[in-house]
């Protein structure tokens, strides 16, 4: 056993910090994500004066986060960088540890653990107790064996790197099996079967006759506001050909487009407000919501809230704008705030909105909103109601919406099974690789 001071020794190497000279700053990653450059400044803006020094392959904590994994080794680019007292710089003792072996230690269980167990204080205000972890005893092989256990460890990395690369390989499959599935069905190919054996449905352009006529019918009685700029019903470039009997139409042919209200937050209330945190693809998760003041809910109109078969698509935010999900009961009822767009049809019974869900969600969809959503204004682009009402949409024939969406989810489902294998996979390499660091530093120490 060895205390983790027999291969560490504190380095202090104190600085004053003079206004005019220019300080590179450290900053550590948590989850094992290393030490990179924070920034540099000028010292007239450093307010800390006294800070320390470090050097190219000292080994430094944060004495706040160590316990999730914010510790690594300096590189060479920080070296003269500085720090404060929040953070511990530490020489390692080659003489006791070989520095290869020394970085697979940092990832192993044990030193976690170390770091965890020397984080004293209240819940959120845990900082490191130096002599605490010192002084922790761990299970370190004598220097003579830590290139055998290196080669072990190293074999097992490269298993895992193999499987890692596989994991990757099968994700991107699948999501091309996703985006490929999602296009057979706005593009008819997924039920030409179906179509063959249904030949005298109601065709598109009749059920689009029958919506805008609804469509006028609610204009008429004052129940939706004239449009502006009338959506097109013919396009002068045809995405993509599309089976007899399917319609192009704009998605503000068929429902109302509506952007959600601006919250007033409150912690004590029980009514929540969906946003795009929200709204995953094909999913609502209410667990992201928020609260909103019980005198917001009760004084919004019935129009605000969510109703089951709505599609809910995000406004905005990178790598979230475009998302969409369909209303289930579990999300029915609840205000949504001005981040996400709501689509509703004119009537029921004449659109199915998971539809044009697997339309907003797949390539072609996302392309679209890529193209039309609005220019920048303040810090983040927008997709604004008549944007989304602007996107050309495939229409088939109502029958064939239902058959096509009964496929969709039957093939995602298939998904969602490959999808958990391949986290499966994921988490047994993740597990064999940390099995054989705990085994490298057993048997752990029964430090208090």
């Amino acid at each position: 056993m060895k205390r983790i001071g027999d291969i560490l020794t504190r380095n202090k190497t104190a600085v004053v910090v003079e206004d005019g000279t220019s300080y590179k700053q450290v900053t550590i990653r948590t989850n094992y994500k290393g030490v990179c450059l924070r920034g540099t400044q000028d010292g007239t803006t450093i307010l800390t004066k006294n800070q320390f020094i470090v050097s190219t392959g000292q080994f430094i904590l944060s004495r706040i986060d160590a316990r999730n994994g914010a510790f690594g080794i300096i590189p060479e680019e920080l070296e003269g960088a500085i720090v404060t007292n929040d953070f511990l710089a530490f020489d390692i003792n080659e003489d006791e540890v070989e520095i290869e072996f020394f970085n697979v230690f940092l990832q192993s269980p044990i030193f976690l653990e170390a770091c965890i167990k020397a984080s004293r204080g209240n819940t959120n205000r845990k900082r490191v107790d130096e002599d605490f972890f010192l002084n922790y005893e761990v299970n370190l092989p004598p220097r003579k064996e830590q290139s055998q256990l290196i080669k072990r460890i190293n074999i097992s990395r490269a298993s895992v790197a193999t499987a890692q690369h596989e994991i990757t390989h099968q994700e991107t499959l699948l999501a091309k099996l996703k985006q490929a599935i999602l296009q057979e069905a706005i593009s008819g190919k997924l039920t030409a079967d179906w179509r063959a054996a249904h030949p005298d449905v109601e065709p598109a352009s009749q059920l689009l006759n029958r919506i805008l006529s609804e469509k006028s019918r609610l204009i008429a009685a004052k129940k939706l506001r004239p449009e502006k700029h009338h959506q097109k019903t013919t396009f002068d470039e045809i995405p993509f050909e599309i089976p007899q009997g399917w319609e192009w139409c704009s998605v503000g042919n068929l429902g109302v487009s509506t952007r959600g209200k601006t919250p007033k937050y409150s912690e004590d209330s029980n009514a929540i407000i969906l946003n795009q945190k929200c709204i995953r693809w094909s999913s609502i998760d209410t667990t992201h919501a928020k609260s909103v003041s019980q005198a917001q809910y009760d004084n919004s109109d019935e129009n605000a809230l969510t109703e089951i078969g709505d599609l809910m698509v995000n406004s905005t935010g990178e790598g979230t704008i475009g998302r969409s999900a369909i209303v289930t009961p579990d999300s029915a009822g609840l205000l949504f705030d001005t981040h996400v767009l709501r689509f509703r049809p004119f009537a029921s019974g004449i659109f199915n909105t998971a539809y044009l869900m697997s339309l907003i969600n797949s390539d072609y969809g996302q392309k679209k909103i890529n193209a039309v959503k609005g220019a920048q204004t303040t810090k983040q682009t927008e997709l604004g109601t008549t944007n989304l009402s602007a996107i050309p949409i495939p229409l088939p024939p109502l029958a064939e919406q239902a058959a096509i969406v009964e496929r969709v989810e039957a093939l995602m489902e298939q998904c969602r099974t490959l999808a958990a294998e391949i986290e499966h996979t994921r988490t047994h390499a993740a597990h064999l690789l940390q099995a054989v660091l705990k085994e490298a530093f057993a048997p752990a120490s029964s430090n208090g």
